[in-house]
Protein backbone atom coordinates (compact mmCIF):
# COMPACT_ATOMS: atom_id res chain seq x y z
CA UNK A 1 0.00 0.00 0.00
CA UNK A 2 1.32 3.46 -0.82
CA UNK A 3 -0.32 5.40 2.00
CA UNK A 4 0.11 5.38 5.78
CA UNK A 5 -3.28 7.02 6.30
CA UNK A 6 -5.89 4.34 7.08
CA UNK A 7 -8.49 3.85 4.37
CA UNK A 8 -12.04 4.14 5.73
CA UNK A 9 -13.83 3.82 2.38
CA UNK A 10 -12.67 2.15 -0.80
CA UNK A 11 -14.57 3.16 -3.94
CA UNK A 12 -14.28 0.79 -6.90
CA UNK A 13 -15.21 1.37 -10.54
CA UNK A 14 -15.46 -2.08 -12.09
CA UNK A 15 -14.34 -2.31 -15.70
CA UNK A 16 -14.11 -5.13 -18.20
CA UNK A 17 -10.34 -5.60 -17.92
CA UNK A 18 -9.33 -3.42 -14.97
CA UNK A 19 -10.75 -1.72 -11.88
CA UNK A 20 -10.13 1.84 -10.73
CA UNK A 21 -9.82 2.40 -6.98
CA UNK A 22 -10.15 5.50 -4.83
CA UNK A 23 -9.34 5.14 -1.14
CA UNK A 24 -10.64 7.79 1.27
CA UNK A 25 -9.83 8.41 4.92
CA UNK A 26 -12.44 9.07 7.62
CA UNK A 27 -12.70 12.77 6.65
CA UNK A 28 -13.37 11.94 2.97
CA UNK A 29 -9.96 12.99 1.66
CA UNK A 30 -8.68 10.84 -1.20
CA UNK A 31 -5.49 9.15 -0.02
CA UNK A 32 -5.13 6.48 -2.72
CA UNK A 33 -5.81 6.24 -6.45
CA UNK A 34 -4.88 3.11 -8.32
CA UNK A 35 -5.89 0.91 -11.27
CA UNK A 36 -5.51 -2.87 -11.19
CA UNK A 37 -6.96 -6.14 -12.44
CA UNK A 38 -9.71 -7.95 -10.54
CA UNK A 39 -7.22 -10.55 -9.31
CA UNK A 40 -4.93 -7.77 -8.08
CA UNK A 41 -7.89 -6.06 -6.42
CA UNK A 42 -8.73 -9.19 -4.41
CA UNK A 43 -5.12 -9.52 -3.23
CA UNK A 44 -4.91 -5.79 -2.44
CA UNK A 45 -8.15 -5.76 -0.42
CA UNK A 46 -7.03 -8.81 1.58
CA UNK A 47 -4.10 -6.74 2.89
CA UNK A 48 -6.33 -3.81 3.95
CA UNK A 49 -7.83 -3.42 7.42
CA UNK A 50 -11.63 -3.73 7.46
CA UNK A 51 -13.28 -0.80 5.70
CA UNK A 52 -16.39 0.12 3.70
CA UNK A 53 -16.16 -1.01 0.07
CA UNK A 54 -18.47 0.86 -2.32
CA UNK A 55 -18.94 -0.32 -5.88
CA UNK A 56 -21.46 -0.21 -8.67
CA UNK A 57 -23.94 -3.00 -9.29
CA UNK A 58 -22.92 -5.02 -12.34
CA UNK A 59 -22.53 -8.65 -13.35
CA UNK A 60 -19.26 -9.21 -11.44
CA UNK A 61 -20.16 -7.17 -8.37
CA UNK A 62 -21.92 -9.98 -6.49
CA UNK A 63 -18.90 -12.27 -6.62
CA UNK A 64 -16.53 -9.49 -5.55
CA UNK A 65 -18.94 -8.37 -2.82
CA UNK A 66 -19.01 -11.86 -1.29
CA UNK A 67 -15.21 -12.03 -1.54
CA UNK A 68 -14.78 -8.67 0.22
CA UNK A 69 -17.27 -9.61 2.96
CA UNK A 70 -15.30 -12.80 3.52
CA UNK A 71 -12.23 -10.63 4.07
CA UNK A 72 -14.07 -8.63 6.78
CA UNK A 73 -15.08 -5.56 4.76
CA UNK A 74 -18.54 -3.95 4.68
CA UNK A 75 -19.88 -3.88 1.12
CA UNK A 76 -22.27 -1.23 -0.17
Amino acid sequence: MTTKTPIATLGIDLGKNSCSLAGMDASGTVVLRRRMTREGLIKFSAALPACVVAMEACCGAHYLGRTFEGQGHTVR
